[in-house]
């Protein structure tokens, strides 16, 4: 949401998420920094001394010992340290496309397993000429890659949509983002009618794994939860006799996650 409101008011500067730590955890918190340039993501790192993207090429063996001199070159040239290294010859494009993949996917996948945490946004604060490769990507996208690379996704098991619920699409015509084949089937499925369960079914899919497409889908506004509608004639009356065991558990109840209640009340409220 915070990568949105960023993008939508083409906003300069850093945004820096400070990771709440656990009682049981170390009492420092963590940055993570996340550079807008015109609303678009231009870089990231988890510390301030600027020298990120630096130990990511060192990293490769791709400086040698020249790191220091094209920084202090860079910082004369006022030039994104990308950009600079291609122009001499020691970068190609292909390994600053690695590079900025990289570098932001290690903070965003950091961020999404985050379980608490404050951010700060400070427009003063321009994107560092050290850190830039000179590439950008939409927030949207960003966001999208994020999800896909993320291996850990407890921190957002109660987000997810709820497996009874259905889907349904906020796009007319075909989306405008690049989707993978089990992104487009789950698309595909949203009709409103469709539960997430039946989609599992007939993808061949595990429920958390639609799921977890689904929930990307959503933060990236493709498609919306929504409550399916059971018709009258398939519910059955109770019997007449029938007694309220109220000491016997509900197996059959599911919690519904909170994106999918507000969706209901926005619901409610836009049809009465």
């Amino acid at each position: 949401e915070v990568f949105q409101v960023l993008a939508q008011g083409q906003k300069t500067g850093r945004l820096t998420i400070t990771a709440l730590p656990k009682p049981e955890n170390s009492p420092h918190p963590s940055n993570h920094n996340i550079w807008f340039q015109q609303g678009q993501i231009v870089a990231a790192a988890n510390s301030s001394d600027h020298r990120g993207l630096v130990k990511l090429i060192s990293r490769r063996g791709w400086l040698g010992n020249q790191a220091n001199r094209y920084l202090t070159q860079i910082a004369q040239l006022n030039i994104s340290l990308g950009l600079y290294l291609k122009s001499q010859g020691v970068l190609h494009a292909e390994q600053l496309k690695l590079l900025f993949y990289v570098q932001v996917m290690q903070q965003v996948c950091l961020l999404f397993t985050l379980e608490d945490g404050k951010f700060h946004f400070d427009s003063n604060q321009k994107p560092p000429p050290a850190e830039l490769t000179g590439l950008s990507a939409a927030a949207v996208e960003v966001t999208l890659a994020g999800l896909r690379a993320l291996k850990n996704w407890n921190a957002l098991v109660s987000k997810l949509p709820d497996p009874a619920s259905g889907l349904i699409s906020r796009v007319q015509g075909s989306p405008n983002l690049k989707l993978k084949g089990s992104e487009w089937q789950v698309w595909e499925f949203a009709d409103g009618k469709t539960s997430i369960q039946e989609m599992a079914k007939q993808l061949h899919l595990a429920i958390e794994k639609v799921q977890q497409i689904a929930f990307r889908l959503i933060v990236v506004n493709l498609i919306e939860e929504l409550p399916i509608v059971i018709p009258p004639s398939v519910i059955t009356a109770p019997a007449v006799n029938a007694t309220v065991a109220t000491d016997i558990p509900d197996e059959g109840h599911v919690n519904l996650s909170q994106d999918f209640l507000q969706n209901l009340m926005e619901f409610l409220k836009a049809h009465t």
